[in-house]
């Protein structure tokens, strides 16, 4: 599964990064992080405020340290 992070590498990106990790891990789904720094392309996917998270080529969230429960769904 591939996941981007938006954002410009604030602690609440990195953060948002971990937590994918994390929660991947511990629930055993194979997952592909991608950071995505560059305001062109973030602004490409239509994200205004970040951090955001594109699942598969579609954005699930923008504007805050997502939950592992918000997490565990995008990985169903």
């Amino acid at each position: 599964m591939e996941i981007k992070v938006l954002g410009p590498g604030c602690a609440r990106c990195r953060s948002t990064v971990e937590t994918i990790e994390a929660v991947a891990e511990a629930e055993g789904v194979p997952v592909t992080v991608t950071k995505v720094e560059g305001m062109r392309e973030i602004v490409g996917y239509g994200v205004m405020s970040t951090p955001g998270v594109v699942v598969e080529g579609r954005v699930v969230h923008t504007g805050s340290v997502p939950t592992r429960d918000q997490v565990k769904e995008w990985l169903k």
